[in-house]
């Protein structure tokens, strides 16, 4: 199948932000002051039509349209907002880009036949768009750049074979179609070169001595000799399933049952492919143009659907619904294989799984999505702080290194080691009297103490050693500290 391209021009991006975000009264135009000279960045269908322009100074600007409404630029936020636009067209394909600074380019190659054919796609995203208010042109071609130039030059939504590009392209100004500086426009025009055509009859070698291969690189991507990389804003999901809905959805509810359809759909795809999902991402579009995504994860593969949903409960409480969501889609975004028929179990202390291993599987999964969980995996060190590391919860504990925690160990190691205020008996001696939450415990008894000396093989700087003493308290409670130099500090509870 011949790939093809669909290119959306968003000329007035940077003043249709402003306005969505409030109403806005008379021509509107962002600044900047580049050098140290305050110019226009963008300016509006209003400001345009009025004789404003792009690189203007500002202070004959405002000399022309003195109720012009100045914004600063803010190009950081231009680019988030085309980001989120490129994820918002993935309502038409799951291959779509940001065309910086002021385009999006989708590769719709085997997507035109939901909406009968090219044409009526286009039609369908300019018409979504403008109801965003955002406006855009649109064209679609073979190639990326040749689509990119159509919709930057020409406002009648063209659809153009790929055979038919250079002829397409002949008529359009250099400038917008090449995306020239313009020092190069100029030097260019001084030739009588405007024009893609006037290019395409010259003889390539005195072009490129003159004006560089650069040139020539642009001329041929859009004339679809050359195809330019496409590097989409995600690469696509395993497998996806979705939902265009003829009414708004604002209530949980409702939320909750069209997910239900959904999870039921793509599990049957799974079971069909022989694939258990690992990550899945529910995709949300407001009839406002924007997109919300939430996402889980398993630790085993799963398609069984009461787990799935179980696992998108608290998670949907995420989603602000606004107006209403107006499409849902549900992607598999990493999955493995799976044995029809059975559920992955999960291995318990490197031995085979258990009957009950499927149900502690799905149990972790839950716990994850509100709390983190992990496995402790011994580490061959003796320094208290590099004996343990995380493991995922269905990871399998390696055996532990010989001669791995040879003396009465915490339950429970502190991220950080806490500073507490003890008393000995002796300077230097052992503990007797130490203030723990607030109060002064007399100690039971105390052993140590242990010294533990700092891995000197490691890179510089080095701790100070640290004498490590178990102490009781008259509560019961039975706690590890150190000393270290002339400071105490506690570092775990021990059984």
């Amino acid at each position: 199948m011949n790939p093809r391209f669909l290119a959306l021009h968003l000329p007035d991006l940077a003043t249709d932000l402003i306005r969505r975000a409030g109403p806005v009264e008379g021509p509107l135009a962002t600044w900047a002051a580049p050098r140290q000279r305050r110019v226009l960045v963008a300016v509006d269908q209003a400001g345009a039509a009025a004789g404003l322009r792009p690189g203007q100074a500002l202070a004959d600007a405002q000399a022309i349209r003195p109720d012009l409404v100045l914004h600063p630029a803010d190009p950081a936020g231009e680019a988030r907002a085309l980001q989120a636009l490129a994820l918002w067209a993935q309502r038409y394909s799951p291959l779509t880009a940001p065309d910086p600074p002021d385009g999006l380019l989708l590769d719709i190659t085997g997507c035109a036949h939901f909406w009968a054919d090219e044409a009526a796609l286009l039609a369908d995203a300019l018409a979504r768009s403008a109801r965003a208010g955002i406006a855009a042109r649109g064209a679609v071609a073979g190639h990326a750049a040749t689509a990119a130039a159509l919709a930057r030059c020409r406002g009648d939504s063209p659809v153009i074979a790929a055979e038919a590009a250079a002829e397409a392209v002949a008529p359009l100004p250099l400038g917008p179609a090449l995306r020239l500086p313009p020092a190069q426009i100029e030097a260019l025009a001084r030739l009588g070169l405007r024009r893609v055509r006037d290019l395409l009859a010259l003889p390539r070698g005195p072009l490129a001595r003159r004006f560089g291969p650069a040139l020539l690189e642009g001329l041929d991507t859009i004339t679809g000799q050359r195809r330019a990389p496409f590097r989409p804003l995600a690469p696509p999901a395993e497998l996806s399933v979705s939902r265009d809905l003829l009414e708004p959805l604002i209530t949980r509810a409702g939320i909750d049952a069209v997910l239900d359809r959904l999870l039921e759909a793509l599990c049957a795809k799974l079971r069909v492919a022989g694939r258990g999902a690992r990550e899945l991402a529910l995709l949300a579009w407001r009839v406002d143009g924007a997109v919300q995504e939430v996402t889980i994860a398993t630790g085993q593969p799963s398609r069984a659907p009461a787990h799935l949903r179980l696992l998108f409960r608290d998670r949907l409480e995420a989603l602000e619904p606004g107006l209403g969501f107006e499409r849902l889609m549900l992607e598999a975004r990493a999955s493995d294989s799976m044995a029809s028929g059975q559920q992955a179990s999960l291995a318990v202390m490197a031995r085979p799984a258990s009957e009950t291993a499927p149900a502690l599987a799905q149990l972790l999964d839950r716990l994850r999505q509100r709390v983190r969980v992990r496995r402790a995996a011994p580490q061959p060190s003796h320094w208290p702080e590099r004996m343990v590391a995380p493991l995922g919860p269905h990871d399998a504990v390696p055996p532990a290194p010989p001669g791995w925690v040879t003396h009465d160990a915490p339950v429970l190691l502190l991220a950080r080691p806490r500073p507490i205020e003890v008393v000995a008996a002796i300077p230097d001696g052992p503990p007797a009297l130490l203030r723990w939450r607030g109060a002064a415990h007399r100690l039971r008894w105390s052993q140590g103490p242990r010294r533990i000396a700092p891995e000197w093989w490691r890179a510089p700087p080095l701790p100070a050693p640290r004498d490590y003493h178990q102490v009781a308290l008259p509560c019961g409670a039975r706690l590890w500290i150190y000393r270290e130099g002339q400071a105490w500090h506690l570092h775990g509870h021990l059984p």
